[in-house]
């Protein structure tokens, strides 16, 4: 096996689950990740944990949705039971086709996020973690050899991932106490929202791996402004290139997309909350350096920043506040590396990429 591999699940066991003796582990994987799996088994059987496991292939899953009835209870039920049975949930992801559900109805797409709200909710409630193993689809998304595309994703998992907070944590010190920021690229982004009294989070690999962001919720009805998303995203296995949105009062009053516009305009009215951003997020990993296409690599890339429709990540909501409720999160991203700035309240904190804590920030 290679050792990749393995220091892969050690770092999943070790740093991002602490897994102790006689903890469930639930590991959600598609067969396609089996190597990975292996090496995680033989982690969890090293450290006394008891693994449990769930997870359709992609054709499967396929085949399930397109005579899915969006009444239905039975996969909610069977997915909610497993966690209810479960310490700790690993979601390892690693795909042979990235479309495999580009022919899924956008309707039953809608159905299943909103039936698996509580799921959801469930497993943001216990000790989890996302991760990727490099398989061929991905790299094909990606537009690299296999190889390539394997080295890219250790290069930015096995990271010193305590120097990664320490770097991290100076931008959430700056966004913890602020009360607004605004975010501004080129002549087709300039877009202000309010962060008071929410908190701010530093994302070092303990749900994600890799980590690599600084985050925190705009509060619902703030945002005012437009935005040009001009990296493109894949969602629902459809490309959104080129997303502009409008915003008042904090609500999605206009939108255009170059592609998957009609993806777009199905998730903008998804329920009442999908009109709203649920999150602002900074990219801060610089060994992750290339779209991908998979949102777990991209949204931490460094020189961008992603905001969220939808659901708000209620950990750095703190008591008396309130973000925004949906039962989707769908990531959109802005590159900041040339003519841009991101300000917080009045002070601009980076300029074309370059924090103001780093060499090379333009005063």
């Amino acid at each position: 096996m290679d050792p990749r591999i393995r220091e892969h699940a050690r770092i999943v066991v070790d740093h991002c689950l602490d897994v102790q003796p006689g903890d469930r582990v639930l590991v959600d994987a598609k067969p396609a990740v089996e190597e990975f799996v292996v090496a995680l088994y033989e982690e969890l059987g090293k450290r006394d944990a008891i693994p449990m496991r769930i997870g359709a292939s992609p054709r499967a899953s396929r085949a399930y949705l397109r005579e899915f009835d969006p009444e239905a209870a039975a996969l909610k039920d069977q997915k909610l039971a497993a966690l209810e049975a479960a310490d700790k949930l690993v979601m390892a992801w690693g795909m042979e086709n990235t479309r495999e559900t580009v022919d899924v109805a956008d309707e039953v797409s809608n159905a299943l996020g909103e039936a698996n709200q509580q799921i959801m909710e469930a497993h943001l409630d216990m000790d989890w973690v996302g991760t990727m193993h490099p398989m061929p689809g991905n790299a094909q998304a990606a537009e690299m050899s296999t190889d390539a595309y394997e080295a890219f994703v250790y290069d930015a998992i096995e990271k010193d991932w305590d120097e990664q907070r320490r770097f991290q944590q100076q931008l959430v010190d700056i966004l913890d106490p602020a009360d607004e920021v605004r975010i501004v690229s080129g002549e087709t982004t300039d877009i202000r929202m309010s962060v008071g009294g929410m908190d701010a989070g530093n994302d070092y690999a303990k749900r994600n791996l890799p980590g690599g962001e600084a985050y925190t919720v705009p509060v619902p009805d703030s945002v005012e402004g437009e935005v040009l998303f001009d990296l493109p995203v894949v969602t629902r296995g459809e490309e959104l290139a080129d997303v502009w949105l409008r915003f008042e009062s904090g609500e999605v009053v206009e939108f255009e997309a170059d592609s998957g516009e009609g993806t777009l305009e199905s998730i903008l009215n998804r329920d009442q909350g999908s009109r709203r951003l649920g999150e602002l997020g900074i990219g801060m990993n610089r060994d992750i350096d290339q779209l991908t296409n998979h949102m777990l690599f991209d949204e931490k890339m460094g020189d961008t920043v992603h905001l969220a429709l939808g659901r708000c990540l209620d950990e750095v909501v703190p008591e008396g506040m309130t973000g925004n409720e949906s039962s989707l999160h769908v990531d959109l991203l802005v590159d900041m590396s040339e003519d841009s700035f991101i300000e917080v309240d009045g002070e601009v904190v980076q300029r074309n990429g370059v924090f103001r804590f780093e060499e090379g920030f333009d005063h």
